[in-house]
């Protein structure tokens, strides 16, 4: 993985959110999605991801605002949506921000609904926020649509949390979250993969509906044979993974009553 960063003066530090843009061949629409970005003054992380076209090429060449810092960084080659999410987390715990907002390259999110994520943060103090794109299927791709709603009552069983849109790639998440959960895939499955086992760690998950826009030229690069194979690959993963979790949970509890158990008189 190379990694080359784009340093601009130093912004107000009071600001501790970051904006993640993973991308992979989105030359078309990321200067767009990172000039949306401008007006909240967060620190944005692009990783491109091997992309062969000039995605990285179109993120250099915006003029910046002054106090704006925007961090590039370039897998050398194409590894997966979910290897460049972790990528980007892994720089996000490096240099100590409390979190993280993810958005796609592609244009689909609106970037003024950013907002709305910050203002349920400073509100609420959630861990985890989804965006949910299922309020707004106007335009969604009947078989997108299908796909997603299947996908999010599947994870949703075995997260035991109710999570409208499992596949969405806007959404906030804690760098608390982002510690504590140790991520096993590295494409689309890795969004679903980080709701059920911050779920499982008894964290506060809250949706949010956010609108979405398919431009004409959309370009969708989840294989239909490979990801679904790859989704319930980590469906039944989990569910194992989630009887030894609970049988941990048990024992520590166990060990935890013995402890904390008053001696007879």
């Amino acid at each position: 993985m190379k990694s080359s960063n784009k340093r601009f003066k130093k912004k107000n530090s009071n600001s501790k959110i970051a904006i993640l843009i993973p991308a992979y061949n989105e030359e078309k629409y990321i200067k767009g999605v990172i000039k949306g970005c401008f007006k909240y003054k967060l620190d944005v992380v692009i990783i491109d991801d091997g992309s062969i076209d000039n995605t990285l090429e179109a993120a250099i060449s915006i003029s910046i605002p002054e106090n704006f810092k925007i961090i590039l960084i370039k897998h050398s080659k194409n590894q997966g949506k979910g290897q460049s999410l972790k990528t980007g987390f892994s720089y996000i715990l490096k240099n100590n921000y409390t979190g993280v907002i993810t958005i796609d390259a592609d244009g689909q999110h609106k970037t003024s609904e950013i907002k709305d994520f910050l203002k349920l943060v400073d509100k609420e103090n959630p861990d985890l926020i989804i965006g949910d794109r299922l309020g707004h299927t106007k335009n969604m791709p009947f078989i997108r649509l299908a796909t997603n709603v299947f996908t999010s009552r599947v994870i949703s069983n075995i997260a035991g949390i109710r999570v409208s849109d499992v596949q969405s790639g806007f959404r906030y998440i804690s760098a608390k979250v982002l510690k504590n959960i140790k991520l096993e895939t590295k494409n689309f499955d890795t969004e679903p993969e980080i709701i059920i086992q911050a779920s499982w760690l008894g964290y506060n998950i809250k949706n949010i509906p956010i609108s979405t826009i398919y431009n004409k030229n959309f370009v969708s690069y989840v294989n239909p044979a490979i990801d679904t194979i790859k989704f319930f690959k980590l469906a039944l993963n989990s569910c194992r993974r989630k009887r030894n979790f609970y049988k941990k949970e048990k024992l520590l509890i166990k060990k935890s009553d013995i402890i904390n158990r008053k001696p007879m008189k």
